[in-house]
């Protein structure tokens, strides 16, 4: 199946009269080859349904439909969303797509269970979304994204590294991740200010209940919201003061002089039981 190049990007565009937006986080991927890398390192298999937040004009739409998969799009501008099924269907009249025109912060269904999720994560919301999606599409069983090269590293950081935090946790409690790659923002149209990564997860079975989870995220945020103090100091707050924090953590076995970004997502979780 032939791809978007520059020439292409542009022409539809200026088609529908779009402008390229920072708010909407609209930087478009020009090139067939790194398209192509994107899906081939996200392992998408014919039999899949891939869900891509954020299509835009349908680069990488194309290179998942490519592989014979099912994909379905959320795209939050109407007009990006009206043109991608035709820009599809004359390319390749006989792919699976399904658009959905929704904001993926807000969006609870779909028309089919996704397995993977392979996306040109906007910078400004790519974490938000992540975690929105996740607990709201369990049938996730793994992905890719691409994203902010400083993002990317956050989601994959081991405990104690100067970028490891919420993020970091947060994201664990889902599964595991890794950087797969790098994206050069020569790619894009616009050209973005950054260089992106690509993240790779695995889906793992979610370590605890709802209300665990929320009471782990919960402690997360209070820890580093202040992450240079003791977790005696900084989580006080939220269990009412310092004497009652050093109390639950020494029942959860955590020093309360010990700092948030020394703890694992376990850790947190040891804290909200405690």
């Amino acid at each position: 199946m032939p791809l978007l190049g520059p020439a292409e990007i542009r022409d539809l565009a200026e088609l529908l009269g779009v402008t390229p937006t920072k708010k909407l986080g609209q930087n478009f991927v020009h090139d067939a080859n790194t398209v192509r890398r994107i899906v081939k390192t996200a392992k998408v298999q014919p039999d899949d349904t891939v869900l891509e937040i954020g299509p835009g004009l349908g680069s990488l739409t194309l290179g998942l439909l490519e592989t014979g998969a099912r994909v379905v799009a959320v795209e939050i501008d109407n007009r990006l969303a009206e043109q991608l099924p035709v820009t599809v269907s004359q390319l390749d009249p006989d792919a699976d797509l399904t658009v959905v025109t929704a904001d993926a912060m807000k969006v609870t269904e779909l028309p089919a269970e996704p397995v993977s999720l392979v996306a040109n994560l906007p910078y400004n919301v790519s974490v938000p979304v992540l975690l929105h999606l996740l607990p709201t599409f369990p049938s996730i069983a793994r992905g890719l994204v691409m994203v902010q090269s400083e993002v990317g590293e956050r989601l994959a950081a081991p405990p104690g590294s100067k970028i490891y935090g919420a993020p970091s946790i947060k994201a664990a409690w889902y599964g595991r991740w890794s950087i797969a790659g790098t994206v050069s923002r020569q790619v894009f149209w616009p050209v973005p200010n950054v260089d992106s990564s690509l993240v790779a997860f695995e889906r793992m079975p979610e370590p605890g209940t709802l209300a665990e989870r929320e009471a782990t995220f919960a402690l997360v945020d209070a820890a580093f919201q202040q992450r240079r103090k003791m977790l005696r100091q900084s989580l006080s707050t939220l269990l009412g003061s310092s004497a009652d924090a050093s109390a639950r953590l020494d029942a959860a076995g955590i020093a309360p002089t010990a700092r948030g970004e020394e703890l694992t997502m376990p850790d947190f979780l040891r804290i909200a039981r405690a």
